[in-house]
């Protein structure tokens, strides 16, 4: 690997596999596959969208050929609408006209819709193929790790799915250079999520350097993602799905999700949601009694990366509450939310009430 790069491990034992952070990344892909013995005679698929395409999906191919693979490119429509059965459909055949088989491997060259899709479709076809993520996003840091696969249904997000976890993440920050500000604030929302869960310091230390992350200086965001995805591979380590301790990942995304269903898929960025819903959880932590700094630090955090901390007025409360009723994280009659008793420490609830959690839907409106 290039010099300079971070390496991180999500260890879960046999199905272990390491995340590398750094530049340069994408030439060195073919040796990465040789180097871990995928097979040179089964097909590879190349799943990537209209956006990223066109940047970078020939500088994959030319790497793993001139290691001797074969490579298909399977592009689907950039967006949240591509997270669908129908695209599962039209990717699936598309495997098999490439002749995928058992030891073929599916790889994602994308963000979080293309991660999400075509893992689910190396965790669905012939029951299951090595994957292989090549985040190009910088949320995509937090969905790349993990093995939380999916497809959206139109009640609910992410409602069909799997874990299935990749053979590798190959996290290439030259590709972060393209991307438009308002996807780079989105990104560090989750970035900084990752410290409101579990380290206070490093919230700090973003809130210290929000101009060079926002920037895209390299050594700042290379620490960031390490230490974001650090996070992400502990608790995965300890909790692969979701059992407990994995579901502390879920800070904000009780209401972000809803935001992101009733505004359509699209119309708020995951990132901007998520801030939202962590914003709504702050409130929350102040009904439970925890310390009055949550929510004042927590949507100041937001407020410096230029995120929104508001739900849109075209968002009505009472679609945002039917919309959680479909949520995962929706069970046995209670609401269940990732609750912060400090800055850099989680709690679950499930005893949270539907009226404090519809006042805060209403205190959250553009305006107030």
């Amino acid at each position: 690997m290039a010099s300079g790069t971070r390496e991180l491990t999500v260890d879960l034992g046999e199905r272990s596999y390491p995340i590398y952070i750094g530049t340069g990344l994408i030439a060195q892909l073919g040796e990465k596959f040789a180097e871990r013995g995928f097979p040179v005679k089964s097909p590879i698929l190349l799943v990537t969208d209209s956006a990223v395409e066109g940047l970078y999906a020939s500088a994959v191919e030319e790497s793993l050929r001139a290691r001797g693979y074969t490579v298909a490119r399977a592009v689907v429509p950039s967006g949240e609408a591509s997270k669908s059965l129908e695209m599962l459909d039209t990717l699936v055949e598309q495997a098999l006209k490439a002749g995928l088989d058992r030891k073929s491997t599916v790889i994602a060259l994308g963000g979080g819709v293309v991660g999400d899709l075509a893992g689910f479709v190396a965790a669905s076809y012939m029951r299951g193929v090595r994957f292989v993520q090549i985040p190009t996003t910088i949320l995509a840091h937090d969905s790349s790790v993990g093995g939380k696969v999916a497809v959206n249904h139109r009640l609910a997000k992410n409602i069909i799915g799997a874990f299935h976890q990749p053979e590798f993440v190959l996290y290439d920050l030259d590709t972060l250079a393209s991307l438009p500000m308002r996807e780079v604030r989105a990104g560090l929302s989750e970035v900084i999520k990752h410290g409101l869960i579990w380290n206070a310091e490093f919230v700090a230390w973003c809130d210290d350097n929000a101009e060079r992350l926002l920037g895209l200086d390299p050594d700042a965001l290379g620490y960031a993602l390490y230490e974001g995805c650090k996070v992400k591979s502990i608790v995965v380590s300890r909790d692969e799905r979701e059992n407990d301790l994995r579901a502390i990942l879920n800070l904000g995304h009780t209401i972000g999700h809803a935001l992101e269903a009733v505004a359509g898929y699209g119309e708020l960025l995951h990132g901007e949601a998520i801030a939202i819903g962590m914003v709504g959880s702050a409130r929350l932590a102040g009904r439970f009694g925890y310390a009055a700094d949550i929510e004042e630090t927590t949507e100041r955090i937001f407020r410096k990366f230029g995120l929104p901390v508001r739900i849109p007025e075209s968002c009505p409360t009472d679609e945002i509450m039917s919309a959680m009723l479909h949520d995962k994280k929706f069970s046995e009659g209670n609401m269940v939310f990732v609750v912060p008793t400090a800055i850099g420490s989680v709690e679950i609830r499930r005893d949270v009430p539907s009226a404090w959690v519809t006042d805060i839907v209403n205190g959250l409106r553009e305006g107030k």
